[in-house]
């Protein structure tokens, strides 16, 4: 907590619907913040598992007019943002609903900024450099991970610089967001993995944030518990709608935390991979973490201890060192029981793309100036990052 004089802000949508059966309230949910014509922002792999369809067919069932922009790919880019500012402007439309992961929530939050405000995606890279409030915005997720469904938070590629805009903004917070864990019992075990372990990563960055407070301290740990009680299972039979369930509270607590503790380095350094590589976020993210965790450890060796008993490690005899040092082995146990690439290497391999030493420098600057990496226990030099990074490899 401060010692000095500071306000702490906590931001999260006015209204949240979790469980079973949740998805059936959309028509009139959109109704309640006033719209009547939704752009709904998702991708083609929704569309293709059918997801797309359940969502429009509640729409027709209440007689309302809607406009689908699934183009929007597994990085969203900047040239996604203004298609879909196009859509949106063509067909008259006066609301939104984002339907997927973290890609579909931040393509749909670029849109609705660049809607509301004016101006291009790049104008509002920062935080809160927005001015007017968002069209009316349901977010529908269908991933146990990002928490964008209720986050503060917009990552947009920016396909010039290749790199990632963070876009801090509490005007994108979602109005409603909603987790229906019957739309999430579909998803494959790498994707329901890479988004589990990304909302590890969000609850253990928040945890050991330099902004933390009681408040993200209760969230992120309740996430960690959560998270390493369901992500197996869940990973092993998605349809075991207990551990899909619990997963969604996993993840929208993580959001919780980090949306209002912010993040650290594994994001910073994350980022830089998905804007250079075009790698998957939430396996970056669990690549990462632990080599990032072992830099900061020093920093918080009393949150790695609790984030290891968390975890269900035993600490009981161990020095504080060592049962810290714990959290680091039950992460990396956890992210290899559920299929993670064991390194960056590996992961650029299984995606056709060449990660490469060389690359380092040019990520460790962008990874530097990246929001998200502030609010770290440690604050890394060049050498640091570019070290995390070959460990990584």
């Amino acid at each position: 907590m401060a010692i000095r004089e500071e306000v702490y802000g906590y931001f999260i949508p006015s209204v949240t619907l979790i469980g079973i059966g949740a998805a059936q309230q959309i028509p009139a949910k959109i109704k309640d913040l006033g719209g009547s014509k939704p752009l709904i922002v998702t991708d083609k792999g929704i569309t293709g598992a059918g997801i797309t369809k359940q969502i429009t067919d509640l729409l027709d069932e209440a007689k309302m007019e809607y406009v689908v922009y699934d183009e929007t790919i597994p990085n969203p880019t900047d040239n996604n943002v203004h298609d879909g500012v196009d859509a949106y402007k063509a067909n008259n439309c006066d609301s939104l609903i984002t339907l997927g992961g973290g890609s579909s929530h931040d393509c749909g939050k670029g849109v609705g900024l660049v809607v509301a405000n004016g101006g291009k995606i790049h104008d509002f890279e920062g935080v809160d450099m927005s001015t007017k409030p968002m069209p009316p915005y349901v977010a529908v997720n269908t991933t146990a991970g990002t928490a964008s469904e209720m986050t503060r938070f917009c990552i947009i590629t920016d396909t010039s610089r290749k790199v990632k805009m963070a876009i801090v903004d509490w005007r994108v917070t979602p109005g409603i967001a909603l987790d229906d864990p019957l739309l999430m019992m579909g998803m494959p075990p790498a994707l329901t993995a890479a988004t589990g372990m990304d909302a590890l990563t969000h609850a253990v960055e928040a945890y050991v944030s330099t902004i933390a407070t009681p408040m993200t301290d209760s969230a992120a740990e309740k996430a960690i518990e959560l998270i390493a009680q369901h992500l197996r299972p869940a990973v092993a039979n998605g349809q075991d709608i207990v551990a899909r369930e619990g997963m969604c509270y996993a993840q929208y607590l993580a959001g919780m935390a980090f949306n209002n503790a912010s993040l650290g380095h594994v994001h910073a350094m994350a980022h830089q991979l998905g804007g250079f590589y075009d790698l998957p976020h939430g396996e970056c993210n669990a690549i990462l973490l632990p080599h990032v965790s072992r830099f900061n450890l020093i920093a918080k060796v009393d949150r790695f201890v609790k984030i290891a008993q968390l975890m269900g490690e035993n600490t009981d005899g161990l020095s504080k060192r060592d049962a810290a040092e714990l959290a680091l082995d039950a992460i990396m146990k956890l992210s290899a029981d559920v299929g993670i690439p064991s390194g960056l290497i590996e992961l650029g391999k299984r995606y056709g793309k060449d990660v490469k030493a060389e690359d380092i420098d040019t990520m460790t600057g962008n990874a530097q100036k990246d929001a998200c990496g502030f609010t770290n226990p440690r604050t890394p030099k060049d050498a640091d990052v570019i070290a995390i990074y070959k460990a990584a490899l």
